[in-house]
């Protein structure tokens, strides 16, 4: 198949283009404009495939996408190319509703019209990979977001998302696109970007930093390891039904407070405790002001994806950590620029965002 994928520079993103060129026959063409979260190095292990091509261009300019779509004569697409961080959404609400909902809606429609005028509309796939966030905040005893789960967003990053949702799904029972939506919980691993929770932590803790976790840390997420989500992805084109949704998730629920600790504990033990600090790592943790709006818990379940897709993760998240940990030693070369930089006037450790 000849696939496009959208932010494939990005976290999850670059995890689906490394898993296409290396586990697949799939010719891969990459179209990212590289925003601060955009990294090169995220798919340096596959850019000199033969069937790996990268062409940086914003999904929002219909025109642009449309020509390289006549070029590319895709066969699907994975659209994952997204404004992601909520704190930047509170600080900035517009360029989330440009990329997350008029991109989405011009790639729609450049691949209805690409994939109608070529006679392929039927075969073709668009797989729109979305959030858990879409739903909502769950409370302590809540059944987790399944998918019939209604839409309850409560961030402009969260209502962005399900924004595009509802024009993936219009689009495909308007015009018959062939539209996969999956909706996920929080992710990690390798190559995530550090001014999220799980990198952020770990960056500071290595560098012996204050570790700020928002309220008293009592906010609760489900943790989906990275590559197992980009295999869920890649099964959802391959085995999804189209016009259907599939939650994914890790069936691994943590307070960010737990987060951060078994992050400290991990840490010290993998490069020794801070001389002259008692209590190791631990000690740094400093609860600051909330975020407005923040939602209480997320979980999913993933159970149709088990059945329809025959996809459950496979790394737990004990050993997810600790494999993400360890990358984060071992491969300075990647994130330390990015700790080292500016980006959109804001220096890497103001936010504690999950």
């Amino acid at each position: 198949m000849r696939i496009v994928v959208t932010g494939g520079l990005g976290f999850i993103g670059s995890a689906v283009v490394r898993r296409l060129i290396e586990q697949t026959d799939h010719e891969v063409c990459n179209i990212d404009i590289e925003t601060y979260a955009a990294t090169k190095g995220s798919v340096s292990a596959v850019a000199d495939s033969p069937r790996y091509r990268h062409v940086a261009l914003d999904i929002a300019d219909g025109s642009s996408i449309g020509r390289l779509f006549d070029d590319v004569c895709p066969d699907a697409v994975i659209h994952l190319a997204a404004e992601s961080h909520v704190d930047r959404s509170i600080d900035g609400p517009g360029a989330f509703v440009q990329t997350n909902v008029v991109g989405t809606s011009e790639l729609l429609e450049v691949s209805r019209s690409n994939a109608e005028r070529r006679g392929v509309l039927d075969r073709f796939r668009f797989v729109h990979v979305s959030t858990d966030e879409v739903f909502g905040s769950l409370g302590p005893n809540d059944p987790p977001f399944d998918e019939t789960t209604p839409y309850d967003p409560r961030s402009p990053y969260s209502a962005s998302k399900a924004a595009s949702d509802h024009l993936v799904r219009a689009w495909h029972h308007t015009y018959g696109l062939p539209t996969i939506i999956t909706n996920c919980s929080n992710n990690y691993g390798p190559f995530h970007f550090p001014e999220k929770l799980i990198p952020l932590i770990i960056v500071k803790a290595l560098a012996g930093e204050t570790l700020p976790v928002y309220g008293t840390g009592t906010h609760i997420r489900d943790w989906l390891y990275v590559e197992d989500h980009a295999r869920a992805i890649v099964s959802a084109l391959d085995q999804g039904r189209p016009g259907r949704t599939y939650t994914v998730g890790g069936n691994a629920e943590r307070t960010n407070l737990d987060v951060v600790s078994t992050i400290c504990d991990l840490v010290d033990a993998e490069v020794g405790p801070i001389p002259g600090v008692d209590g190791g790592r631990r000690s740094l943790i400093t609860f600051v002001a909330d975020r407005p709006g923040h939602d209480l818990r997320y979980a999913v379940d993933a159970s149709t994806a088990a059945a329809e897709l025959g996809w459950q993760p496979s790394v737990d998240f004990a050993e997810g950590l600790a494999r993400t940990v360890r990358w984060y030693i071992d491969n300075e070369w990647w994130w330390q620029p990015l700790s080292d930089g500016r980006y959109d006037g804001r220096r890497l450790g103001h936010s504690v965002t999950t």
